[in-house]
């Protein structure tokens, strides 16, 4: 990420300028909300549900600690919001988010923050999250280091570097690991000191509705991101394989909820998050019947409601399940 590195090719900046005599309203934006919006908050979901999912589950054990739950929430953010930013960079750069886009708006793509400052502001956000991360360290040890470094890395990677992972069909594979086992199993060991099989089980519904959200956007960007080399695995499955990989992550979680009712102590009450089951469906039946381009837009912020609507419930279920056990 050094700035010398941070120039664009000719053919980005005519897509700047294109970007710029389009959208004077982001221009006219407070410098907060421009910032704010490069964080891109639609997508927070995939770092607080892992982490009340985790909390839930460790409360539900009888163990709790108020710090491990604020650490993990915000290092977790912090690390999001560094990779949003090195993402927002890094795909403008290489030709991903030229004009032709259909996605939300980036704001590489207008001109109005400057790339080395992007690129400092990423590199801020992971400085705080390795800041607060040493208390966590310190709680849990080498494991949570591990963890974090990792992540940072994946966060940074996943569109910088010679091999970007998302541009090789790694980010569904990453996005399910990080923020789901791996999120959920993290905030559960760091709260009481153990993990069990029981707890992976529990972190798969978390994984396969934050993947769906990917697989969504990837769905949207089908056609353009091989233009810039980008190769997702949406791409090289197809649009019709795609869209049923997205319909069974959506599916996936309430199976596992039955799994978790008949096998394990949780008890009638883990089904909460079937409360969420219409909006799931409503979302197949859009993708499935070839909602596509723009449209598809609106369904990935709906899956993210889904995502962190399933996550609420699922945590509260979590609790009283076990307390009403």
């Amino acid at each position: 990420m050094k700035s010398a590195s941070l120039t664009y090719a000719p053919h980005v900046r005519t897509a700047i300028q294109a970007e710029m005599q389009h959208t004077p309203t982001v221009r006219s934006l407070l410098w907060w909300k421009i910032w704010l919006m490069a964080s891109r908050p639609a997508t927070f979901s995939a770092s607080v549900v892992p982490v009340l999912v985790g909390t839930a589950a460790a409360i539900a054990g009888g163990c709790f600690r108020p710090g491990v739950l604020t650490a993990a929430l915000l290092s977790s953010l912090f690390i999001q919001m560094g990779t949003n930013y090195t993402n927002d960079l890094y795909d403008f750069q290489r030709g991903v988010d030229g004009a032709h886009r259909v996605e939300p708006l980036r704001v590489s793509r207008t001109g109005v923050i400057n790339p080395r400052s992007l690129a400092k502001c990423a590199g801020l956000m992971f400085s705080l999250a390795i800041l607060i991360g040493l208390y966590l360290v310190h709680l849990g040890g080498w494991p949570i280091l591990l963890i974090g470094l990792a992540g940072i890395a994946s966060g940074i990677f996943y569109t910088a570097g010679p091999w970007p992972l998302g541009y090789h069909g790694l980010g569904d594979p990453f996005v399910f690991i990080f923020f789901g086992p791996v999120g959920v199993m993290g905030t559960f060991y760091l709260h009481t000191g153990s993990v069990h099989p029981l707890i992976f089980v529990v972190s798969l519904p978390v994984a396969f509705l934050v993947t769906a959200i990917l697989v969504i956007n990837n769905l949207r960007d089908i056609n353009t991101d091989p233009l810039a080399g980008k190769m997702t695995i949406a791409v090289k499955i197809g649009h019709a394989a795609t869209r049923w990989e997205y319909a069974g992550l959506l599916a996936a979680p309430y199976l596992v909820l039955l799994l978790l009712w008949r096998v394990s102590e949780y008890g009638f009450h883990i089904l909460w998050p079937f409360l969420t089951l219409p909006l799931c469906i409503s979302l197949q039946r859009k993708v499935l019947y070839k909602a596509e381009g723009s449209a598809l837009n609106s369904i990935l912020i709906k899956t993210s409601v889904l995502h962190i609507l399933f996550g609420i419930f699922f945590a509260y279920a979590l609790l009283v399940s076990r307390a009403s056990a």
